[in-house]
């Protein structure tokens, strides 16, 4: 076996456009290649996607294998086992990489199972060290402890969350090889779509701005004042864990650890003390404005701006200055 090979990177194709953690997981596997001194290599399936594959060498890639076949334009996850699991069977890479979607949550554990290799799944960080072995960073415990992983069987593989790594446009690799392989498809996997529905579920780390809301509130019903502000502002609401623990709301709107990582251009926290699994979660957001009675709370220390106060006093205000303005202006 080799000792380091190929990293890989499942570049998740859907409804005719990638989804945002192929690139995201491409910039993270061209820092990993990079430090291996080995290749990056794509791995693109669907159908009439040969033409798309190219886009994945400004994000690093030198080389982009792809499966096009009819058969492909939908989903079918036996399909997709079976064709990756033969090209990381001849392939032999020292790591693969898959998004922690919907997709890549139901591909993932079967291509690791047919491989008879381990996988961690919902990683945060993926880390190369000192003797150039392959570490997976995720939380454990409901995000009371950060777990670092080492695999020993091959290929290393690991889901990583959405947005926890960034997209980085790379103008050195502008170019690649593209290999299209030829594709042999079993008769019939057990599955077929009868029709495809789609689900209302609110997308939390897309949003460019988030009001959330924490223990501070009392009831379930002051909720709406978030959603208020939220509103007038174009963003979503948040929460922190406890708010979904309770059935205040759905677990879509969890930021931290536990739930989503966001990286918004603007994140108001109110009424959130700032526990270390929620910070985690929303850190990187460009701007952060803290709301909290208490002037100790740990938000405070990675705020941008810190109002000390009562949400319910701060919030109504903000909401009534906002329409006023936005009356003035309009």
């Amino acid at each position: 076996m080799r000792k380091h090979s190929d990293v890989v990177v499942f570049a998740e194709y859907h409804e005719d456009h990638f989804h945002p953690i192929t690139f995201e997981l491409l910039s993270k596997g061209r820092e990993i290649a990079d430090l291996l001194k080995t290749k990056l290599i794509g791995v693109l399936i669907g159908y009439n996607v040969k033409d798309k594959a190219s886009e994945l060498f400004h994000y690093g890639a030198q080389k982009v294998v792809v499966f096009d076949d009819k058969r492909l334009a939908l989903f079918d996850v036996i399909l997709y086992k079976h064709l990756l699991v033969n090209f990381l069977k001849k392939e032999k890479p020292e790591l693969v990489l898959m998004g922690a979607t919907r997709l890549g949550r139901s591909l993932a554990p079967r291509v690791a199972a047919a491989l008879n290799t381990g996988l961690t799944a919902d990683c945060i960080d993926i880390q190369v060290d000192a003797k150039g072995d392959i570490i997976q960073v995720r939380p454990a415990f409901t995000g009371n402890i950060i777990a670092y992983i080492k695999t020993r069987t091959r290929p290393v593989m690991a889901t990583v969350r959405y947005r926890v790594f960034k997209a980085k446009k790379l103008n050195r690799y502008g170019k690649g090889e593209i290999v299209v392989k030829s594709v042999r498809l079993p008769e019939n996997t057990g599955i077929k779509v009868l029709r495809k529905e789609r689900a209302k579920r609110i997308r939390i780390s897309d949003a460019e701005v988030i009001v959330a809301c924490g223990r501070g509130l009392k009831r379930r019903e002051d909720i709406e004042m978030i959603e208020e502000l939220a509103r007038l502002l174009g963003g979503i609401v948040g929460a922190s864990r406890p708010l979904v623990d309770e059935g205040w709301i759905s677990r879509d709107h969890q930021v931290g650890f536990s739930g989503n990582v966001v990286r918004p251009r603007l994140y108001i926290a109110c009424g959130i003390s700032g526990s270390p699994q929620h910070l985690a979660g929303m850190r990187n957001s460009k701007i952060i404005i803290a709301i909290n009675i208490d002037p100790s709370a740990p938000i405070f220390k990675v705020a941008d701006y810190g109002i000390v106060g009562d949400l319910y006093e701060i919030i109504p205000k903000l909401i009534e200055e906002i329409k006023r303005r936005r009356k003035t202006c309009g």
